[in-house]
């Protein structure tokens, strides 16, 4: 297996990008269409554990518009293979200023590149 290939981590960033613009335009569209619609996709958020892509579709439609945009720092992208890839990024709420990370497992479908299982959290406060 081939780890790191340039022309896959391209992809798989160009993925990642399109992902973070839409979470902090607030494009519901993208966002659902870039995670795997199936029922082993899983979503692990602030508070809440999301089972499957009709989950993870509810929540973003319900999700309120406050606090969205955000900077990223530390990003790693690494691919496994042609098809396979993990993104861990950490950022910064820019209104509240919270600190948090993310991380990603991507999948190459017949669609694109979709995100399979996802986590966020928040670091504890920063004095």
């Amino acid at each position: 297996m081939r780890l790191n290939d340039p022309a896959v981590v391209a992809e798989v960033t160009a993925a990642f990008q399109c992902y973070e613009k839409a979470l902090n335009d607030n494009d519901v569209a993208t966002l659902t269409a870039l995670f795997w619609t199936g029922p082993l996709t899983v979503r692990f958020g602030i508070g809440e554990n999301l089972y499957g892509h009709d989950a993870i579709t509810a929540f973003r439609q319900a999700r309120p518009n406050t606090d969205l945009r955000r900077s990223l720092a530390n990003t790693v992208i690494t691919t496994y293979g042609t098809d396979f890839a993990t993104a861990n990024t950490e950022f910064v709420k820019r209104d509240s200023g919270r600190h948090g990370r993310q991380s990603q497992t991507w999948m190459r479908t017949e669609a694109g590149w979709r995100v399979v299982s996802a986590h966020v959290s928040f670091l504890p406060a920063q004095d």
